[in-house]
């Protein structure tokens, strides 16, 4: 296996990573106009990913910059091609993070209400356009002998890449619920069960239309073999939430997103960005790579610190564990970011 293979794996599993942890995060911002009943529930589900968040992000600028020093080939025509999409996910990331930190500096119902509708929208959408974005660079875009994308932004929003947009919205706010149940106790805790249930038999239905439609168009056994444990991981995930083991249904939600991001890649390689005029100007992992030196030095990097940042970022979920609930909202407070739960709520299930 060459470099430029070995960082396509990398930046596949980088992009996993995000859409693991950020999925939970998108499902948590939707689930605040879904799930919760009022402003103390908004405000506990906001507070059980108000610790991470931030942190989960840091996945997403890894990813790009992997993309752009291993592949800027890739990265080029992604970004000029994709330009509209990802720039409104780009300033739904910015109103989202501005919104969690401002929503609690005034006490006005207006202002916090303005700032909840905030979380939901910019939640929603790069939810959406993440699934379109990458439904289009494995179905492929119209890209010219000169490695560039010469379609529009109405090529992007294809059959295909709508349904994988639907597919990750659902998906996400799926995993989201899961997490809300895992992290909440009392009434909430019953109805994001409850939740998880129907988002789950409807996001089964769309994810298998989306990954089966992708392995008839461009898969092989290692994308089949990526599909069905994507299936067995979302009905597991069902039982176990069914079975009020939340810590299970979790790990198994998230493995879902694992294992269909996983498949998304399979069926790309050694593609990175097919191409439907023609074939021969599809960008590859070799066509599109940086040099072998670049490549070795970025290797060196990342075998350094990737082991600090997983450890760090395993610990602040490890500090942040516990459970919370409407209880634990202080009454007549600004509805603040999260600190620890309060010690008096019991620990997670598995």
């Amino acid at each position: 296996m060459q470099l430029h293979d070995v960082w396509f794996v990398l930046i596949a599993v980088l992009w996993t990573g995000y859409f693991f942890l950020e999925g939970f995060d998108f499902g948590i911002g939707v689930l605040t106009r879904l799930l919760a009943r009022d402003r103390a529930e908004r405000r506990v589900l906001i507070n059980t990913i108000g610790p991470v968040w931030d942190g989960n992000e840091v996945w997403l600028l890894t990813a790009g910059g992997a993309t752009f020093a291993a592949f800027p080939d890739w990265y080029a025509t992604l970004f000029s091609g994709f330009y509209l999409p990802l720039l409104i996910i780009l300033v739904c990331l910015i109103i989202r993070g501005v919104a969690f930190e401002y929503r609690h500096k005034r006490t006005e119902e207006r202002w916090q209400n303005g700032w909840e509708q905030a979380i939901f929208w910019t939640s929603l959408l790069p939810a959406f356009l993440w699934g379109v974005a990458f439904g289009n660079i494995v179905h492929g875009v119209a890209i010219d002998q000169q490695k560039n994308y010469i379609g529009g932004f109405g090529d992007l929003l294809n059959p295909y890449a709508l349904l994988g947009g639907l597919t990750t919205l659902l998906l996400f706010t799926f995993h989201g619920a899961v997490f809300a149940a895992l992290k909440t106790v009392g009434d909430i805790r019953t109805r994001a069960r409850a939740m998880a249930l129907r988002l789950g038999l409807v996001t089964a239905v769309l994810a298998l239309a989306f990954l089966t439609w992708t392995q008839v168009h461009r898969g092989d056994g290692w994308s089949l073999a990526a599909l069905v444990v994507a299936v067995l991981a979302l009905l597991g995930a069902l039982a176990a939430n069914q079975l009020a083991r939340e810590g299970w249904a979790f790990i198994l939600s998230g493995l879902t997103i694992v294992a269909a991001v996983a498949m998304l890649f399979l069926s790309l390689f050694p593609d990175v960005m097919p191409s439907t005029l023609n074939p021969a100007w599809s960008l590859t992992v070799s066509n599109a790579s940086s040099a072998p030196y670049t490549l070795k030095v970025m290797t060196v990097v990342a075998a350094v610190f990737t082991p600090l940042v997983l450890l760090y970022q395993g610990w602040t979920y490890w500090v942040f564990r516990k459970r919370i609930g409407v209880q634990h909202i202080p009454s007549g407070q600004p509805a603040g970011p999260a600190g620890p739960a309060a010690p008096a709520a019991p620990a997670a299930e598995s």
